[in-house]
């Protein structure tokens, strides 16, 4: 039997410290970078980035995410995570980024920039220039009902787009037919839902925009956890991030540790 999951809300690395007010303020410690592997089973040189994308996971400085696209799926094995959505903001990000096509494996860092997952020091070299950017920290909060809450200071919200991926931890899938047949595959933070959260016109109580996030009882049931994305525009450089995390536990806010 299932056990129903309690929300707890884990912000990694972010400062705590919202303003008076609600306000989100820019974090005193070093940000989280963000991570994007586009990725596809059915693609025979995805493996090293996928088990490189679970390194990345387990970093305090990282947010990772697997993006399972579906270009992919008639070379023989349809990948059961493949989804138009993550096509599709792979296809943005190309637009945002000045590419001309898009590939597996696909790292794309912070919205900033883009490289190989197979390409360790590179990408290790982006991440580290992405950590130097300014960001926002953002700090869900839990409100009376139990909702997640996200206050945005005005200039965090001129011409920002916020979404929210949906994620599961890990998966370990038996690869049947196709250029992996015979491979047994884990992939890491996997994205099932991309949902964009609009950010309301109105200011609030101390020129911020308060949002509550699309979370649902299932989400809470059956996905691991969320990302919360804020970036310029739909898939430009990213102004903060943070994780929420499904893991079982009593709801609580989690200090980061330090950077």
């Amino acid at each position: 039997m299932k056990r129903r999951a309690v929300l707890r809300l884990t912000l990694a690395p972010l400062a705590l410290g919202a303003l008076a007010g609600g306000m989100t303020r820019l974090a005193a410690r070093v940000p989280p970078v963000l991570v994007e592997l586009f990725t596809s089973q059915g693609c025979n040189s995805c493996p090293p980035a996928d088990a490189f994308l679970g390194e990345l996971a387990r970093r305090p400085d990282v947010i990772a995410l697997s993006m399972h696209v579906d270009y992919w799926n008639h070379l023989g094995w349809p990948d059961p995570f493949a989804s138009p959505e993550a096509t599709q903001r792979q296809r943005a990000h190309a637009a945002s980024l000045g590419s001309a096509y898009v590939y597996t494996p696909q790292m794309v860092i912070d919205g900033r920039a883009h490289e190989t997952g197979s390409a360790r020091a590179r990408v290790e070299a982006l991440i580290e220039r992405a950590r130097a950017e300014r960001k926002f920290d953002l700090a869900p909060s839990l409100d009376a009902a139990g909702q997640i809450a996200l206050a945005l200071p005005d200039e965090a919200s001129r011409g920002a787009v916020l979404t929210l991926a949906l994620f599961d931890a890990k998966h370990t899938t038996e690869i049947k037919r196709g250029e992996n047949g015979g491979r047994r595959l884990d992939h890491y933070n996997v994205v099932r839902a991309l949902r964009r959260v609009p950010v309301p016109d109105v200011l609030g109580a101390g020129g911020a925009r308060t949002l509550v996030l699309p979370v649902s009882e299932f989400d809470r049931r059956e996905r691991s956890g969320a990302a919360v994305i804020l970036q310029h525009g739909d898939a430009g450089p990213v102004r903060g991030a943070a994780v929420i995390r499904f893991d079982g536990k009593r709801a609580s806010l989690s200090p980061p540790a330090a950077v």
